[in-house]
């Protein structure tokens, strides 16, 4: 069997492009049989210079049947409204996966192969509780609708490429390409299931359609892997209920969506040595009790103002860059979130860079170039909201932030709300430039609101306007320049 691999050249012009166009899906002539489309773009990256070649792939009809279910797990109960969901929602009582085109469900080794799925809820390749090596393959989710946006995000039903029930997965120097809705491309889900992707080049079109997604406390693990999503709520590198543990080396993770930040956590996630980016969103989110460890990587947001949610178009209460929140849907376990960064850059095209609201966390930063465009933005704030997405209650959905900075460079101003918390530190070689603002939240007051910060030794505060913290403790260097720095407690 013949086939041009062409994801890669795909991806690689999107990228170059700085949009996404979406390809001429005619459906004339379509083979009867499940295919794959085997995709040639030529240097202009036209849709009208697409050219589409089918390429037939046996059904494996044994997949047909849904697994046995098992009740979801409880949510928390929290005040307001859920988050508004998509267009579509059908909240699934079991865990519901769909069927696939090809199942595989013996160990061995897949090579120079095209699967392709055109069914809706259905995968182009399952790969169930076997140990696998994919080489050389191109996995094509070219059609279908999804009949479950939970059964999607959840639990794989759609995706591309879907391991689970303790499934071994490896696939290198392979493409992956979706443009169906909740069509993730490499969807690793339940614990012991492990998806292991070197050399592999995916782009999504759809909306909840990221590049990786990893849930049920799955693993997966990537190497010089390069994701381009299009759609809304499809964040690049992405996870959903039940989390598990994310390893990422190198590679490059773009999107364009709104709500499709270049990684969603709500698992341990680590990045090395990778450029991410998100066109009209967060460039990264931490849901709960999780977290994003970055290192030597280059992060880069541009949050829009507004964004469709469902059938409505909201307003953003906040515009940031990085976003640490707990969102009471139940998908995350509350707790303390962790944000790290050591090395690479940090660009904020719009807004705050980094915004902390309705839960606990730790953020850390090293040697970091920190760069944010956008004048009226704040570097860090810590406030409520006005809990209109059911995020906790307003004026009782505060955050606290324990904040370290090292041999660190910043500039902005810090908000911290009357509901909030922060505990600060300015360790060696750090040097800020900017204001503390302990500012008000007109729905509550909370007397363990405040900012207690520590300036270490060799390290500097520049204040750009007057400014207030709770308590000081000071080893370095203040330079006020004419400001005032009140401390309400010595």
């Amino acid at each position: 069997m013949e086939y041009t691999k062409t994801a890669a050249l795909a991806c690689a012009l999107l990228l170059c492009a700085g949009s996404v166009q979406a390809a001429d899906k005619k459906q004339e002539n379509v083979l009867s049989q499940r295919f794959s489309d085997a995709m040639t773009w030529n240097l202009q990256n036209r849709p009208e210079d697409i050219t589409i070649t089918k390429v037939a792939v046996p059904a494996d009809h044994s997949s047909q049947g849904q697994p046995s279910g098992e009740n979801l797990p409880p949510k928390p109960a929290g005040e307001g409204p859920m988050n508004p969901p998509p267009d579509g929602f059908n909240p699934p009582d079991h865990i519901t996966q769909g069927t696939a085109a090809r199942n595989v469900t013996e160990s061995g080794t897949l090579e120079d192969q095209v699967f392709g799925s055109t069914g809706s809820d259905e995968n182009a390749l399952r790969i169930t509780g076997a140990a696998v090596t994919l080489r050389n393959v191109e996995i094509m989710k070219q059609e279908g609708n999804s009949s479950s946006t939970e059964g999607g995000d959840f639990y794989g039903m759609n995706a591309a490429l879907l391991a689970t029930d303790g499934a071994q997965v490896i696939i290198e120097d392979s493409s992956v390409h979706s443009s169906a809705p909740n069509g993730n491309g490499l969807f690793s889900y339940g614990k012991g299931t492990k998806i292991s992707a070197k050399n592999v080049t995916i782009t999504t079109e759809s909306h909840n359609s990221g590049g990786l997604q990893t849930t049920g406390g799955a693993e997966t693990e990537a190497e010089n892997v390069t994701v381009s999503t299009a759609g809304n709520s499809s964040a690049a590198i992405r996870s959903d209920r039940g989390g598990g543990t994310v390893s990422v080396k190198g590679g490059t993770f773009r999107t364009v969506g709104y709500g499709s930040p270049a990684i969603y956590s709500t698992a341990r996630i680590s990045v090395t040595g990778a450029a991410l980016s998100a066109f009209r969103s967060e460039g990264a989110v931490i849901e709960g009790k999780n977290s994003i460890d970055l290192k030597d990587c280059s992060l880069e947001g541009n949050m829009a103002d507004t964004r469709v949610m469902g059938s409505e178009t909201i307003k953003e209460e906040n515009v940031h860059t990085v976003m640490i929140y707990q969102s009471m849907s139940g998908d995350a376990e509350e707790g303390t979130s962790s944000f790290s960064m050591e090395g690479g850059s940090l660009l904020s095209h719009k807004g705050d860079i980094f915004y902390v609201t309705n839960t606990a966390c730790t953020i850390g930063l090293s040697n970091v170039k920190i760069k944010n465009e956008d004048p009226a933005g704040a570097f860090l704030c810590v406030s409520g909201n006005s809990a209109s997405r059911g995020w906790g209650r307003a004026g009782a959905n505060g955050g606290k932030a324990v904040f370290t900075a090292e041999n660190q460079k910043m500039e902005g101003n810090i908000l911290v709300d009357s509901i909030s918390h922060l505990t600060m530190t300015l360790g060696k070689n750090t040097d800020w430039k900017g204001a503390l603002l302990q500012i008000e939240n007109d729905k509550g007051a909370s007397k363990d609101a405040g900012v207690d910060l520590t300036i270490e030794k060799g390290a500097t505060w520049n204040l750009t306007a007057d400014s207030t913290v709770t308590t000081l403790h000071n080893n370095g260097k203040i330079v006020t320049n004419g400001h005032t720095l009140t401390v309400l407690k010595k």
